[in-house]
């Protein structure tokens, strides 16, 4: 059943490829001091970033750069940006790259103003944000998070090897992200596979939870079966501008709350993954898919009509003759096989763990989980079968 909510979500798409023509009008929304803010040199390999400064400049900006936000980023890059807003006033933070970039702009623009310790408060404490909050505009360069069109934001603070995830209100959503399909061409293979996981896994939290004969289901299954066939287009032929498209819009869909409405959902991958990201700095969406498939299998029985919903429904198993579970498993093992497909790899060895680090991942992951509470000690079980 579908229960009470509301949904607002505040963010302006521009989609397509002449995008980037609708920047300046944005631009002009805001105030004079702007903060751009990217990752390495992929923007300018591609010539985004002598675009994107030619339109600062035209619209007569003041720019402070900010160069280098990590796949991970830091909450030491965050107290950097937070003390160039502040000194320079910044009026708009305008972020260019993947979700990374993204979600480091939208802690700069809630944490650059915070009274007290802003990690404490907001990404520990999960307090409201109740100082001032900067603007913040993106132009989207690699799909997977989906943090375009969401309040989310990730950082990892290195000094207590914490990686951790807060959800924000609509106020902290971008204003405006610009999606020109074309700009992930060049995105090396292994990051778009991993951002391809990363959405994989969005819809699957939301969609392994209660509230099974839910009209959000049905569109979580449809997304889905998109970025399944377009990611195989794309993996053939990375400049498939249909694919690219498909791919780009279903990880927006996939977590702009859309597809997580009157679902309990679970986020038990993403919470072992960020504490594996914190020990090992892998891709997210590669970290992702090595815990899925031992964490579903673990879990399966406690949702089996869920997951033989999710073989039939996503994967075609055949069920003639066939148990739950070993419908169940089989839908699973579709999942595994897809990846591989993909190229991902599929152990945590290959993403740099040790086994000495396994214990301690566990024991900083957040106990919890949806059709399963998950413990410490399940949780350390489930690595042990991932390593």
């Amino acid at each position: 059943m579908l229960y009470d909510f509301t949904y607002h979500n505040p963010t302006k798409i521009y989609f397509g490829k002449d995008a980037m023509s609708k920047l300046p009008s944005e631009l002009n929304s805001y105030g004079k001091n702007i903060l751009f803010l990217y990752g390495k040199n992929s923007i300018k390999k591609i010539g985004l970033y002598d675009e994107v400064k030619r339109v600062l400049n035209e619209c007569g900006k003041n720019v402070i750069e900010l160069a280098g936000i990590k796949s991970n980023p830091s909450y030491a890059q965050v107290l950097k940006g937070g003390k160039l807003v502040r000194e320079n006033k910044i009026d708009f933070i305008l972020a260019v790259g993947g979700g990374s970039v993204i979600d480091c702009a939208k802690a700069i623009s809630v944490s650059a103003y915070a009274k007290g310790d802003a990690w404490q408060r907001y990404w520990i404490d999960f307090e409201d944000v109740d100082n001032e909050i900067v603007p913040v505009g993106s132009i989207l360069t690699m799909t997977g998070t989906a943090s375009e069109m969401n309040g989310g934001s990730v950082i990892t603070n290195e000094e207590v090897t914490i990686k951790a995830g807060r959800v924000y209100g609509p106020e902290v959503n971008p204003k405006f992200s610009i999606l020109n399909p074309e700009f992930t061409y060049t995105v090396p293979k292994i990051q778009m596979v991993s951002g391809v996981f990363d959405v994989m896994s969005h819809l699957m939290e939301q969609y392994f939870s209660g509230d099974d004969d839910n009209t959000t289901d049905y569109v979580i299954e449809a997304v889905m079966k998109s970025l399944i066939k377009s990611a195989r287009k794309a993996v053939e032929n990375p400049e498939d501008y249909e694919a690219r498209s498909n791919i780009m819009w279903c990880a927006t869909l996939g977590l702009n709350t859309v597809t997580g409405l009157s679902k309990t959902q679970d986020w038990e991958v993403h919470d072992i993954e960020h504490q594996l990201g914190a020990y090992t700095d892998c891709p997210h969406g590669l970290g992702l898919a090595v815990i899925s498939m031992p964490y579903y299998r673990y879990i399966y029985k406690e949702g089996i009509d869920k997951f033989v919903r999710f073989a039939e429904n996503v994967w075609g198993v055949d069920t003639t003759g066939k148990t739950k579970d070993e419908i169940a498993l089989e839908g699973i093992a579709c999942l595994e096989g897809f990846a591989k497909e993909l190229g991902i790899p599929l152990t945590l060895r290959e993403l740099g763990a040790t086994k000495e680090m396994l214990s301690k991942i566990a024991e900083s992951a957040y106990e919890g989980g949806g059709y399963k509470y998950m413990t410490h000690e399940d949780i350390l079980k489930v690595l042990k079968e991932c390593f």
